[in-house]
């Protein structure tokens, strides 16, 4: 098992990405104290660091160029610094990659899996996922089921991933919405059953039929 390391100061944000990294197949460990951030994050024996660029007393970037003098652990900087400048910036001084905040949490899971398998050859496993017969590849936006296979949209990537993630649980259509657009403000109720009635019809064409289930009042199941 992977351990991950979350360099992030607030703490609601960082308690959710920790248990996102556990609930997917990680170890996951986080910093909260910021005294000696090089420091600790040099001791934590990760095999990669999630690293926010706002951090009390210290700023990210310099955390990334000193961390990467003393080691070749894999960092992914997490951080709402989106312009193009902090993004070079970071990258130049040995980030392996950059997602802004607010992110979405399969987009995320992907840039993990990918930078893992870019660093020790690994990871392609926390990109796939299977059940019911059906293997849903994140990192290729694609679906198959006996050895036929269907291209995903974003969206229906997005919906089955969190459906596959949460197998056997019902996930309702307001944790569907703000978890797959970030607010419900841009996508209402019809818009959701228009993406999950698209998808069906992708899955249909690989004979997958009445894997995503409808629990009225509820939201939807994978069983």
């Amino acid at each position: 098992m992977r351990r991950l390391l979350v360099v992030e100061d607030d703490a609601r944000l960082r308690d959710e990405l920790c248990v996102l990294l556990e609930r997917n197949g990680y170890e996951a460990v986080a910093l909260t104290d910021f005294s000696d951030t090089v420091g600790q994050v040099l001791s934590a024996s990760a095999d990669l660091v999630l690293l926010d660029l706002n951090l009390p007393g210290v700023d990210g970037q310099y955390v990334c160029r000193e961390v990467r003098r003393a080691s070749s652990v894999p960092i992914i900087v997490v951080t709402s610094r989106d312009n193009d400048m902090d993004e070079l910036l970071t990258l130049s001084l040995g980030a392996d990659d950059f997602v802004p905040k607010p992110y979405n949490d399969q987009v995320l899971l992907a840039h993990v899996a990918t930078v893992l398998k870019r660093s020790y050859g690994e990871g392609a496993a926390a990109a796939e996922i299977s059940h019911g017969g059906v293997t849903l590849d994140t990192a290729r936006c694609r679906v198959t089921h006996e050895g036929r296979a269907a291209e995903l949209t974003k969206n229906e990537l997005r919906i089955l991933a969190l459906l596959m993630r949460n197998a056997g649980a019902v996930v309702s259509r307001q944790r569907m919405q703000e978890e797959l657009w970030a607010s419900d403000e841009f996508v209402d109720d019809n818009t959701l059953t228009v993406n999950v009635s698209h998808l069906r019809a992708t899955l249909a064409k690989i004979g997958v039929e009445d894997f995503v289930l409808t629990k009225r009042g509820m939201g939807y199941l994978v069983e």
